[in-house]
């Protein structure tokens, strides 16, 4: 009975540290933090082609920004979403853009084109930065899969970060949910 009450208080033990793991990922500009400006390659957006910096661009309108590093289903997903999200709320000014981490990112536009013709993105501009790294200030962490934060007024509101599977639908709605956090 001792052997079977250690086991399960073990098990649980396990559980606990996988569950807080997965919520202990911090990649990115935290809560409070102000977003600086970075110039990324616009692949799909008003601006196709061209070096530019969407953070300047938006300035203190709500702004959803998403770092990926691999595109998966899931990932295309949330970005379909947070499209969605931002063309009904046009009359907010709200505005999001996706920045695509590579070290080749020449070879990351076919793709980038793809998702966004595939999964109909039509109010997020999907776009390529230089390096895998990320914006130095931006301190996207090496684990993290997907990034992504929302601001108003130059001011974080929102942080999620994802490594490799972590994105689930439930991940998803959350945040799709948070939106509403940068929403006046």
């Amino acid at each position: 009975m001792k052997k079977f009450v250690v086991l399960c208080v073990m098990g649980l033990m396990v559980s606990a540290c996988q569950l807080a793991t997965a919520g202990d990922l911090k990649s990115g500009l935290q809560v409070d933090a102000y977003p600086d400006a970075f110039n990324v390659t616009d692949v799909t957006g008003p601006l196709a082609g061209k070096k530019l910096c969407y953070r300047c661009q938006y300035g203190s309108r709500p702004v959803v920004s998403v770092f990926v590093r691999k595109m998966d289903e899931n990932t295309a997903k949330l970005l379909k979403q947070i499209d969605e999200v931002v063309g009904k709320q046009e009359e907010k000014k709200m505005a999001a853009f996706v920045t695509v981490l590579s070290d080749d990112p020449d070879a990351q536009e076919a793709a980038v084109k793809k998702t966004a013709e595939e999964q109909k993105i039509t109010h997020t501009p999907l776009t390529v930065y230089e390096n895998a790294v990320g914006p130095p200030k931006y301190k996207i962490a090496e684990k993290a899969n997907v990034t992504v934060m929302m601001w108003v007024d130059s001011n974080v509101k929102v942080n999620h970060a994802f490594a490799v599977g972590d994105l689930s639908d439930e991940a998803i709605a959350k945040v799709i949910q948070d939106t509403a956090k940068i929403l006046n």
